[in-house]
């Protein structure tokens, strides 16, 4: 079942005097639960085709049809309250709070839901011990490594069950063992809850996480086809078990 359509999307920015086409008639259905992988350079249009699908920016033309809504005839009041509802983010470079906890950052998108304090909270707590984050409850993002950091963007994009998780470039300010376990985690976290993952990167080895791939050249899909090169959530070579380097802990043993 589709969950995203995307119809003849098209995105012209006016530079000077100069039209530029960021993506030319773009069409593509996600189903409900994939992992989906949109791969591309720089400039190739990748970020501007997740912006529009998620609400953050207008096409020039076209529709995006999320659950049976045209996001894209939205007001910014009405996309506001659709992305609280709906969407979940992990952000490159994490966009925490930096004044608030890992608690309180992952806490937010339930607050924006209207949950009261003492069950957000709770609930916080519950997701920051599912990515091995048991420990750092009370740590502000300076007191914590680029790892731990993405750990709780990670928990706060899954906190409220949104049916749809954005990633744009999630490992891109990590190293290359982090990056394996943040991926491992990210997706695995997506599979758990049957929420659907799209993925924006310019890394063919990230991509082989995806069910799928959309390749992206300036702004034309290119290729999109079924991943015969899926890498397993799990295929990480084990590792010591430390507090920055552990699977995601099972819930059942909270």
């Amino acid at each position: 079942m589709n969950l995203i359509s995307v119809k003849d999307i098209r995105k012209v920015y006016r530079v000077d005097k100069e039209r530029v086409v960021a993506l030319n008639r773009i069409n593509l259905d996600i189903e409900q639960g994939e992992v989906c992988c949109i791969l591309g350079t720089s400039g190739s249009g990748k970020s501007t085709l997740l912006n529009i699908m998620a609400g953050l920016e207008k096409p020039t033309k076209g529709a995006v049809i999320i659950d049976g809504q045209d996001i894209a005839q939205m007001s910014e009041k009405q996309l506001a309250l659709f992305r609280q509802l709906n969407i979940g983010f992990i952000f490159q470079s994490y966009n925490l709070m930096p004044t608030m906890t890992a608690t309180e950052n992952v806490a937010l998108p339930l607050m924006f839901r209207g949950i009261g304090r003492k069950e957000r909270m709770k609930e916080a707590r519950r997701m920051l011990k599912r990515v091995n984050l048991g420990g750092r409850l009370s740590h502000k993002p300076t007191q914590m490594s680029g790892g731990q950091q993405q750990r709780v963007g990670i928990a706060r994009a899954f906190v409220a069950k949104p049916k749809i998780v954005f990633a744009d470039e999630p490992t891109g300010n990590l190293d290359t063992k982090t990056t394996l376990e943040v991926m491992e985690m990210i997706v695995r976290m997506s599979r758990k809850y049957g929420e659907t993952l799209i993925l924006v990167t310019h890394d063919q080895e990230i991509a082989q996480y995806a069910d799928r791939i959309i390749h992206l050249v300036d702004g034309n899909i290119v290729s999109d086809e079924p991943n015969r090169s899926l890498i397993p959530a799990d295929s990480t070579p084990a590792a010591p078990r430390t507090e920055t380097n552990v699977p995601i802990a099972d819930e059942s043993a909270q």
